[in-house]
């Protein structure tokens, strides 16, 4: 009799960093941290490296197109609130295309705010990861 191997998401997440300042979108309609801050995220589809997973989210929610070397990676989270996962974070501060809302039913703001003076409602994880990038800590256990 076979168990089954625990199994949890993949997630990639998108620091766009320009002149000093972070692009964040507001949540809104997902059921989610509705109202709150994020940055340009997703999950792996599977079958595909998370830098391909993250270059796919780019395109998707922000309408840019981000090439492999041009994404850097930033830190990785293991991360437990309501279930365990595993975040990636990557930065970029150059991309073709100009930034746009892709998803509004999901985004109603993306806006740039200064990386030292995030907004208030800004998710705490997603906090955590930015002051971990700007600290260079590239490992971090979150939630547990």
């Amino acid at each position: 009799m076979s168990k089954k191997r625990f199994q949890m998401p993949v997630a990639v997440h998108l620091l766009l960093t320009r002149e000093g300042k972070i692009l964040l979108l507001r949540r809104f309609n997902t059921g989610y941290e509705d109202g709150n801050y994020s940055v340009v995220a997703g999950h792996s589809d599977g079958n595909e490296d998370v830098k391909s997973a993250m270059i796919r989210e780019a395109r998707e929610e922000a309408g840019i197109e981000i090439t492999p070397n041009n994404i850097q990676f930033a830190s990785v989270m293991h991360r437990k609130l309501d279930d365990e996962r595993i975040d990636f974070f990557f930065a970029a501060d150059s991309w073709e295309g100009e930034i746009a809302n892709m998803e509004p039913e999901k985004c109603d703001d993306l806006s740039w705010f200064e990386i030292d003076n995030l907004p208030y409602n800004i998710i705490p994880y997603i906090k955590q990861a930015i002051e971990n990038y700007i600290n260079g800590v590239q490992f971090d256990i979150y939630g547990w």
